[in-house]
């Protein structure tokens, strides 16, 4: 059931600064947003009536909403993103790169485990209760080495204490607990020092030199033995000290670009994040998100800063995002130093940022054809023309006039769009108007493509730029072919423009030209028959 104006009203939505939570009929959370101001801002999900259809879905499964009032918009931010992670709302933007990052939980048990910690669908950690730590990025050591921090620690590995030791006893991994070798005291000891670890109060290289003392200790009272035990384990930190110390030189606040393409005809956005180190490209991401609510780029930027090891302190964007201020004081708060938002507007930076343009932009052109892809370039639409409709006009003598249009669907023709029309309103050889009353009447009902193709020259272009611009759709991209020489012209261009003759883009356009001529010509003649006395 959809929450009503009337019950929103009821609600007596707060006017200050915060986050809302709605629900749907289940009481699941399936979209969490902040606002500057609550009432305004959820207010208009209801009001508004020229909702993208993924926002509109959106709203139609609201069943309730709830609201956390914050003392200003920063906290708001930084509230939003932490029950983001938490909840995992369907609607909200999820990190499609999640899987770069992990979680370990230590276990609630009175003889406590060390697991990599997993999710379910629903986001939530399954598994035995216990505390968890992270995210630590993929192809860290704390990754790397969970077996090995097990070992060190003397962290048991099975899943109820058996009755007698098992192998890792044997082979010095665990001190068994199992038969009561160790009390819980003792065993706590290591627990409590890897905890130490995870959390960042301690490191690998303070407890090294715990373990040293230890053995020098234990030699010096002639337990050789237990002496011989921490060295062998120092040989297995030797390994995690040096990943250690990598990771931690890997930490510094270099430079990071990131950019963001949107495909608007499918509601995505597409982001790509680069980062260099000491002058050298070190990593690169790709995410997508769905732009419907207040998905932004700068919600975005939250939540993949707050899920990051190290945030630097420059970052350079392909776009200044919403809400800068309160974005960057958000992520100073996270970061622990000041973080700067700009953009890359000269030298290496900006080429930096040009390639990581061209990155994502390869990235969304994916499935869609070549001559779509060269299209959308040589015409500098906003969106890819996916859909094109092409229209012509066709005369046989003077008394039976017809226009047609034919459709190409991602490059290819698309039946089921092609229409024929006998001229109503236009009398004589006026294909001017002819094609001003085609072009009106076949956008009347909707169904709207993503560029409209005229066969013709200026004149013809303008008699349709007119047509659409009277039934409200002067925003729609339209252009005409001019088969003498091939020439685009282009509303508002001085020049017509010329693509080479292989080009794709216009084998598409001829052959959708050619197409809408034929079908015409087929329509004329079968009324002629008709007419025939």
């Amino acid at each position: 059931m959809t929450l009503s104006t009337a019950a929103l009203r009821e609600k007596r939505i707060p006017r200050e600064p915060g986050v809302y939570l709605m629900k749907d009929g289940h009481g699941k959370i399936i979209y969490i947003g902040k606002a500057k101001d609550l009432s305004k801002r959820v207010g208009s999900y209801f009001v508004k009536r020229d909702l993208d259809l993924k926002t509109a879905r959106l709203v139609e499964s609201i069943a309730d909403v709830e609201f956390v009032v914050t003392d200003n918009e920063t906290e708001a931010f930084l509230l939003e993103s932490n029950l983001i992670k938490r909840y995992r709302p369907a609607f909200n933007i999820e990190l499609k790169d999640n899987s770069r990052y992990t979680y370990l939980k230590i276990t609630d048990e009175p003889f406590p485990r060390l697991l990599v910690a997993r999710r379910n669908r629903g986001g939530e950690f399954q598994g035995p209760k216990g505390r968890i730590y992270g995210p630590f990025v993929r192809g860290t050591s704390r990754y790397l080495t969970v077996g090995l921090l097990r070992k060190l620690f003397k962290v048991r590995i099975c899943n109820r204490l058996p009755k007698v030791p098992c192998l890792q006893y044997f082979i010095k991994n665990c001190d068994a607990p199992c038969i009561a070798n160790v009390t819980r005291e003792k065993y706590m000891e290591g627990v409590d020092a890897l905890r130490d670890i995870l959390d960042g109060k301690s490191s690998v290289e303070r407890f090294a030199r715990q373990m040293e003392t230890e053995m020098r200790q234990a030699s010096d009272l002639g337990d050789y033995e237990r002496a011989k035990e921490i060295r062998d384990t120092l040989y297995r930190l030797d390994n995690l000290r040096i990943r250690q110390k990598m990771e931690k030189a890997s930490k510094s606040p270099d430079e990071e670009y990131v950019g963001i393409v949107r495909d608007v005809k499918k509601g995505m956005a597409h982001v790509m994040a680069l980062k260099r180190s000491r002058g050298v490209i070190s990593d690169r991401k790709k995410f997508e998100f769905e732009t419907l609510a207040d998905n932004s780029f700068s919600n975005f930027l939250l939540q993949y800063y707050s899920s990051s090891p190290a945030i630097p302190h420059v970052i350079y964007a392909s776009e200044e995002p919403d809400s800068k201020a309160v974005l960057e004081e958000s992520l100073e708060r996270l970061a622990g130093h000041r973080v700067r938002i700009t953009q890359a507007e000269s030298g290496e930076r900006r080429r930096l940022m040009e390639l990581v343009m061209r990155n994502i932009e390869m990235y969304v052109e994916r499935g869609y054809a070549p001559a779509v892809v060269e299209l959308r370039k040589a015409l500098s639409l906003s969106s890819m023309p996916e859909v094109v409709d092409c229209f012509d006009i066709s005369n046989l003598g003077t008394d039976i006039a017809v226009g047609s249009s034919v459709r190409f669907s991602n490059g290819k023709p698309d039946k089921d769009g092609y229409r024929k029309f006998r001229i109503k309103t236009v009398k004589g050889q006026d294909d001017f108007a002819m094609i001003g009353e085609i072009v009106r009447r076949r956008y009347l009902s909707g169904d709207m493509p993503d560029l409209v193709v005229i066969d013709g020259g200026k004149g013809q272009l303008a008699a349709a730029a007119g047509a659409l611009a009277g039934i409200g759709l002067s925003s729609l991209p339209c252009i005409s072919l001019a088969k003498e020489n091939e020439e685009i012209y282009v509303q508002g261009a001085g020049e017509p423009l010329v693509l080479p003759r292989r080009s794709p883009a216009l084998r598409m356009l001829q052959h959708a030209r050619d197409e809408a001529h034929r079908f015409g010509l087929a329509y004329n003649r079968s009324l002629r028959k008709l007419t025939r006395p």
